[in-house]
């Protein structure tokens, strides 16, 4: 059997997107959440045929657009990508929404303005139109929070280093420069991986945060390795890893949520103040803390990402049963 799936591919600031327009499973009308965990359960081999090689890669980002189940809503959004379906991808959401609007696949309510129904919960995106194109896009994320502070942890080949537990759609492990950690100058992206997963099993051992609304949102899976910035046009850069190899070409949309949330929750960040995040590839999305929220025992925040996307062409996939390399491999 063959299958087709006609894709609209984009990047967001530098991270592919691949939008999944035709071809994708029906699912039940159910909160978004709940038709995730029924497609990871019967359907995840879709995914991995789309973001894993031949057809994809290891930094593969994508998106499936069905009907929303909320009223409040316009569409909701499934996120495929080679680490998993996750709750909240701020860059998926920017390419999807840039994509969908530009290719016609939804039409808003209101101009301007759209409201994704999320496995993570709603999140409201407006976007700005010019020569006929999404020029800018700038999403309202779910809340995001502080979940832990200053959690030591012996990571393999750095020895001990101080890092921060926070909430931006993901969980991640944030780190600063510090005595064992000088920061990004000199690493390559090679070792940021290696190191991104040393800490990572490392936490593991030590640490399982469980979000305090939604118990199916837990563990750190994903790290973002934060430095000062090196120039006037961002405020810091950082390094987001994810899935097995992967490190985010655009500056993360839930890191940069994480981030934001991390820095407010150590008071270094107010309601009201901006941080624009820097990628590795010189890209930025500019954040802001719009206000300040509660995350069940939690003091959180209501962060909103602006940055933009670009739809760089037409794909139609085929996964062909004949094909021994049909359901994609990785190479870890």
């Amino acid at each position: 059997m063959r299958r087709s799936f006609f894709c609209i591919d984009s990047h967001a600031c530098g991270n592919p997107v691949r939008l999944v327009a035709g071809g994708g499973p029906l699912l039940p009308h159910l909160p978004m959440a709940e038709r995730r965990e029924i497609f990871v359960r019967d359907h995840d081999w879709i995914r991995k045929a789309l973001m894993f090689e031949p057809r994809g890669h290891d930094v593969m980002s994508g998106s499936i657009i069905y009907p929303a189940y909320r009223e409040d809503c316009d569409f909701a959004v499934l996120f495929i990508e080679v680490s998993g379906c996750l709750p909240m991808c701020g860059a998926g959401t920017i390419g999807t929404v840039t994509a969908a609007i530009e290719e016609g696949l939804v039409t808003p309510r209101q101009p301007g303005r759209v409201a994704v129904e999320t496995p993570a919960g709603r999140v409201d995106v407006a976007y700005e139109i010019a020569d006929g194109r999404v020029a800018s896009v700038r999403l309202h994320n779910v809340p995001s929070y502080l979940h832990k502070a200053d959690v030591e942890v012996e990571v393999a080949g750095m020895g001990l280093l101080q890092v921060d537990i926070a909430y931006g759609g993901n969980f991640y492990a944030v780190i600063e420069p510090q005595k064992n950690w000088p920061g990004l100058a000199g690493m390559t992206a090679a070792q940021i991986i290696a190191a991104s997963k040393h800490l990572r099993n490392a936490l593991a051992e030590i640490c399982h945060p469980v979000h305090p609304e939604d118990s199916r949102i837990s563990g750190v899976h994903h790290a973002i390795w934060c430095d000062r910035p090196t120039d006037q046009e961002s405020d810091g850069r950082g390094a987001v890893f994810y899935g097995e190899q992967a490190i985010d070409r655009s500056p993360g949309g839930t890191g940069t949520s994480a981030r934001m949330a991390q820095l407010h929750g150590k008071n270094r960040l107010k309601t009201g103040q901006s941080f624009r995040n820097k990628s590795l590839i010189g890209t930025v999305f500019e954040g802001r803390v719009e206000a300040e929220t509660q995350v069940g025992p939690f003091r959180g925040i209501l962060p909103s990402i602006g940055g933009w996307a670009r739809v760089i062409g037409h794909n139609t996939i085929f996964v062909d049963d004949r094909d021994p390399l049909a359901h994609g491999f990785q190479i870890k």
